[in-house]
């Protein structure tokens, strides 16, 4: 066994002593802390300002830049070009949801993103006046306007500034507040501008990041130990409507004229909404002065705690976890998740018309095994692991003139990553030794999955997962040896740029981090505690894409304004049909993004916040590893009381409560036009929510409830845990394998959530309440899944101590109490339960093998395998790789025990076949027939796997 496995528990009770206190901030800090803190930054910022002004409208808009793939930046007309720009059109890779061609089509002459360039400036210093305790701010009188500012004081030691202008002549003003300390960028720690200066990379001129897109608005500048930052009040952010380019009412900034580092904010933005001002029409703004102890990370939290509210915020409120999870598979099953049978994928049409997408196997079959749910295995999961063994990318495309996206119509697999195949290993018990041969084989290749990325197989990652499968120790050694060359170049030195050779295209947020959610898999491996600090610092740098803003107003909020959801413009401009949805007032809280990110860099400047927080479980993790309650906290504002069933995409345009109804998805897909709906994202997001579900009783119960898992690579971010292959730990009670199909509880209060598990005559239930408040409710157990419970009885856990011995419990249910925010847990006795898959797929599959499970053909460059199912009968796999440029038919033959000759027409490509054999029976002999493009006939030699099915 290795060392996750049997000293996790271990190794949680040491880390909790080893991280406590890293992530306390300044939001905890004592009164006399609090007046050095004040000290600091009174001395630390100046009276200094520069006033821009021009007569004529600068038509900010966005453009794309040349940092990283699509990044746009503002830009204003000017007499001159900038070389930061990136003229040249939009690759194929820049087609889809949230590409906006307003942007990447827009022409680039004469406009520049240098924000000091934008208007004339005028720099204007001042002195310090204190009046009544007050202090004052006064600047010299200027031709063209008058500055005023105001000092005060916060409870955390943070300043408050109040500056107003006012205008004396007509025409487009800005105020840049440019008195935070300034420093060259190799005398400062680290810099962070959003949405993608991090760390040491910093931009090449003094570009601005407006409102809509700051998770929390200020830059952060840390010098020796003191964060430096410039913060917009939350009054300034307003939290309705939805912040968007048009509404942006400020920008920040960290590079400034000089070059050098340097918190700054930008009010109004010039050429953007508030910046046209007539005569004598003041304009005043405010701001807060940060200069925080700690590093970067922790100012960043004490920001969004102290002057944001972050907290833990969120409740379930409208639907348990568990029956979103249930209903949101029912979803996946249905004809409205655009499932192709014939392709064996989910419809990209969002995207890319008539192509399909799977990016994992692993989500379907998941699901069905912890959900003991027979459709889901033979429907969806076992069509997609041949799809993810055969295809070449996770993108298919039968259209040869497609190049959106840069699909593949090839069948050149497998596709599925190194950690898939050793999982799909693992998981259907070893009986599949091809699976491991694909993986090593795979495993020295450089591979292009998606897109047109180049992605290199041999690495500490993909190391470490196949020593978790094989145990050979050279790869134990090659994922620690990598993974320690990684820490050095990657971890204890600031990045300066974006060449990363884990970050791929820099496009989704998981690449501007270290590989943290990896680092938590190998320090669960091994126990060492390098890769653990290493994983929280790449998640708490991964927090810096997680909204922290706008502030969330007390009260209800009105949407759907008139009856009617918002259109999002890409879909709009696709001919969707704009949804009716009643209009009424929802608590603001349940509308907000904080918690969530966007998407990513090419995307963020049109999806608002994207519900698919894969990282979520990580974050939850690593939290209680490392006793960071900020990660924990971020990870249940992601998940959390949002939606009642797969809700599309993201947020956008405006605010609604359109994506939290149980029947949203249900829809034709025109008719879908609150959001986008990328298909293949149901499944990941049902593994996500599963995730979650199982790590917050993990965490709740400190490790005493806990069931094995593998990973779950995907694609880009959705990353989770794959639990319900192996057997897990319910406090004292080993042998508990994870078992929650749908429908085996009804619980009168939507507060709760609750994991389950069972093995011979038990049921293991774990209720986590998600409120504030003490919860007491009446739970049914469905009598038809679990048999003989008016014989059973119970013992019940009250956050993880024995507080009730065996009571009866009877048919009616049982009445369970579970603390605010706590863990109660029920172990049920003498009970008996109705399996239809978890039993069977767990059996050892009888047959007898030359080892010859997996050939490959001469004729077609076929491709055979022979899979093994457990207790179900053993499936041959073959496919062609040559295409219908080759083949206009192709026919595969073999003989039954009987003798008959069975025959499998396929006469449109992909040329595929799936044979359920015989049991007791041999392993028949299989050849093909083909008609080429030509009209002749082929017939190619015969071939077998050998062995006999018992």
């Amino acid at each position: 066994m290795d060392f996750y496995f049997t000293g996790m528990y271990r190794i949680a009770s040491l880390v909790f002593i080893i991280c406590f206190g890293f992530g306390a901030g300044a939001f905890g800090q004592s009164g006399k802390d609090i007046q050095r803190i004040r000290k600091e930054a009174l001395e630390a910022f100046k009276p200094r300002f520069t006033v821009f002004y021009r007569t004529s409208n600068p038509k900010m808009s966005l453009r794309p830049s040349k940092y990283v793939d699509g990044y746009g930046i503002p830009t204003w007309m000017s007499t001159q070009g900038d070389e930061n720009l990136r003229d040249g059109g939009r690759s194929a890779s820049h087609y889809g949801d949230g590409f906006d061609s307003r942007i990447l089509e827009a022409k680039m002459d004469k406009r520049t993103a240098n924000s000091y360039l934008s208007a004339k400036g005028v720099d204007v210093k001042g002195k310090v006046r204190t009046e009544d305790g007050t202090v004052y701010w006064t600047f010299p009188e200027h031709e063209l306007f008058r500055l005023e500012a105001k000092v005060s004081e916060n409870e955390d030691g943070t300043l408050g500034l109040r500056f107003k202008l006012h205008p004396k002549k007509d025409g487009y003003y800005s105020v840049a507040y440019t008195g935070a300390p300034s420093y060259a960028l190799k005398a400062v720690d680290e810099i962070w501008q959003p949405m993608i200066w991090s760390e040491k990379r910093f931009p090449n001129g003094p570009h601005m990041t407006l409102a809509f897109r700051a998770p929390l608005p200020t830059t952060l500048v840390e010098r020796k130990g003191i964060t430096y930052g410039v913060l917009a009040h939350p009054d300034e952010f307003p939290f309705d409507p939805l912040p968007t380019v048009s509404n942006s009412r400020f920008g920040i900034a960290v590079r400034n004229a000089e070059g050098k580092a340097q918190a700054q904010l930008f009010a109004p933005v010039m050429g953007g909404t508030g910046s046209k001002m007539a005569k004598g029409e003041d304009f005043e703004f405010s701001v807060v002065l940060a200069a925080l102890p700690g590093d970067l990370t922790e100012a960043y939290e004490s920001l969004a705690r102290n002057h944001y509210g972050f907290r833990d915020y969120r409740r379930n409120s409208i639907s348990s976890l568990n029956k979103t999870l249930d209903r949101m598979v029912n979803y996946a099953n249905s004809s409205f998740s655009q499932f192709v049978d014939s392709l064996k994928g989910f419809g990209y049409s969002t995207d890319v018309p008539g192509a399909v997408k799977n990016v994992s196997s692993l989500n379907a079959l998941e699901m069905a095994m912890v959900q003991d749910n027979p459709d889901m295995f033979w429907e969806k999961a076992y069509p997609m692991v041949e799809y993810m063994l055969s295809r070449e990318k996770f993108l298919f495309s039968l259209d040869p003139k497609q190049k959106n996206q840069h699909p593949s119509r090839r069948l050149l697999g497998p596709v599925a990553p190194v950690s898939e195949l050793v999982a799909l290993h693992d998981i259907f018990g070893g009986e599949n030794p091809f699976l491991i041969q694909m993986a090593e084989e795979n495993f020295l290749k450089t591979r292009v999955k998606n897109l047109d990325v180049a992605e290199r197989e041999d690495n500490w990652i993909n190391a470490l997962f196949l020593y978790k499968s094989t145990k050979d120790e050279k790869y134990l050694t090659k994922a620690k040896s990598g993974a320690d060359q990684y820490l050095r170049n990657r971890v204890e030195r600031k990045q300066t740029d974006f060449n990363d050779e884990y970050g791929k295209s820099f496009f989704f947020w998981i690449d501007f981090t270290n590989r943290w959610i990896e680092l938590v898999e190998l320090y669960e491996l091994t126990g060492e505690e390098r890769y653990l600090e290493a994983a929280r610092e790449g998640a708490r740098r991964y927090a810096l894409m997680c909204w922290m803003a706008p502030k969330i107003p007390e009260g209800d909020i009105l949407v759907n304004k008139g009856g009617k959801a918002p259109a999002y413009w890409y879909l709009k401009s696709k001919g969707h049909e704009q949804m009716s949805v009643p209009e009424t007032n929802v608590p603001a809280w349940r509308m907000s993004e904080i918690g969530l990110t966007s998407e990513s860099s090419g995307t963020c400047s049109g999806h608002r916040a994207v519900f698919m927080a894969n990282f979520a479980p990580w974050m939850l993790r690593l939290g209680k590893y490392c006793n960071d309650d900020f990660l924990m906290e971020i990870a249940k504002a992601a998940v959390i009381g949002r939606y009642r069933n797969f809700p599309g995409y993201h947020i956008n345009t405006a605010r609604t409560n359109a994506y939290e109804s149980a029947d949203y998805p249900l829809r034709a897909h025109k008719k879908l036009s609150v959001n986008s709906f990328h298909y293949n994202h149901i499944l990941p997001m049902a593994s996500m929510l599963l995730d979650y579900l199982v790590t917050d009783v993990w965490a709740r119960s400190n490790g005493e409830i806990s069931f094995p898992s593998t990973y779950i690579e995907g694609y880009a971010y959705m990353k989770n845990k794959f639990y319900g292959h192996e057997e897990g730990r319910f406090y004292s009670e080993k042998g508990v394998r994870l078992w929650m199909p749908e429908g085996l509880l009804e619980i009168d209060n939507v507060e709760l959530n609750y994991i389950a598990g069972r093995k011979e005559g038990k049921l293991f239930l774990a209720f986590s309440n998600q409120s504030p408040e003490d919860v007491k409710t009446t739970v049914r157990i469905n009598p038809v899944l679990v048999r003989h419970l008016e014989k059973s009885g119970y013992t019940v856990y009250t956050d993880n101590k024995l507080t009730q011995e065996k009571k009866s419990l009877g048919r009616a249910g049982f009445t369970v109490n579970v603390k605010a925010k706590g863990l109660t847990a029920i172990v049920i006795e003498g009970v008996d339960f109705k399996s239809e898959l978890q039993n069977k797929l767990s059996q050892e599959t009888n047959l007898t093998a030359d080892n010859t499970e997996y050939k490959s053909l001469e004729f077609g460059g076929a491709k055979a395998m022979l899979f093994k199912l457990g207790g179900f009968a053993p499936r041959a796999y073959i496919y062609l790789s040559d295409d219908d440029s080759q083949y206009s038919s192709v026919n595969l033959h073999y003989k039954k025990p009987n003798g008959k000759t069975v025959t499998i027409k396929d006469a449109i490509y992909p040329f595929e076949f799936t044979v359920e054999l015989d049991t007791e029976s041999p392993v028949p002999e299989f050849w093909f027939s083909a008609t080429d493009k030509a009209g002749k006939r082929d017939v190619s030699k015969k071939f077998s796997f050998g062995g006999v099915v018992n």
